[in-house]
């Protein structure tokens, strides 16, 4: 069976080569690019992202990403979103009190979590849904988390009979938090698949399959 094609967006943020690795070794074939041609091309396109929510919001933009990005989610092409990756896809980020706008496709603002040790770092477990297709097989497993940050809220309104709400996963770091959405086309991690294990490596691959 013919690999699949993902594109890992390269718009500057930070240490992506383990995230390209992670992928390769879930079975995919890998490139980091900033191509617009190859991004809509892809099978599957990953939206990393470390660092600070308005400068991740700021490189995109700069780059042109947004509509790429908006435009791959319209025609149900994958995305995959991961750590502050997942974070844009929500309507603002607040942080030392400056709001900035994101991407907009939930609804929910990512803002400081209420815990006694910040940031969440390090291993912990998650709780999906039913009927995932992410964590099929490792409902159980805990993921590796590296944020201060996070949207601790769901206000998501199903306007149409017809429509299939997002499915999220939630887990706990002194509040709850969404850890994960998984919404059409359009799925995103709070944690780091890979620096997961094993068990980011099956999400890779679960995720695949879905391409």
């Amino acid at each position: 069976m013919a690999k699949k094609k993902v594109v890992v967006l390269d718009y500057g943020s930070g240490n992506v080569r383990s995230a390209v690795r992670a992928l390769e070794a879930a079975g995919a074939e890998v490139e980091l690019t900033a191509d617009a041609d190859k991004v809509q091309a892809a099978d599957g396109l990953v939206v990393p992202g470390v660092g600070a929510y308005a400068s991740v919001m700021d490189q995109l933009t700069k780059l042109g990403a947004l509509r790429w990005i908006g435009r791959r989610i319209a025609g149900g092409k994958p995305v995959l979103g991961i750590c502050v990756g997942h974070q844009v896809f929500f309507d603002e980020g607040v942080e030392h009190g400056v709001k900035t706008a994101g991407i907009g496709e939930w609804p929910g603002t990512v803002e400081r979590l209420q815990a006694d040790v910040i940031p969440h770092m390090g291993w912990n477990t998650v709780r999906p849904p039913e009927n995932t297709k992410l964590f099929a097989g490792i409902e159980n497993e805990r993921f590796y988390f590296v944020h201060s940050y996070g949207v601790q809220k769901w206000e998501f309104d199903v306007t149409q009979p017809a429509m299939t709400p997002p499915q999220v996963t939630w887990s706990t770091h002194g509040t709850p938090f969404i850890a994960a959405v998984e919404n059409g086309a359009l799925s995103a991690v709070q944690f780091h698949p890979e620096k997961s294990g094993e068990a980011g490596k099956k999400l890779l691959s679960n995720w695949l399959e879905t391409l």
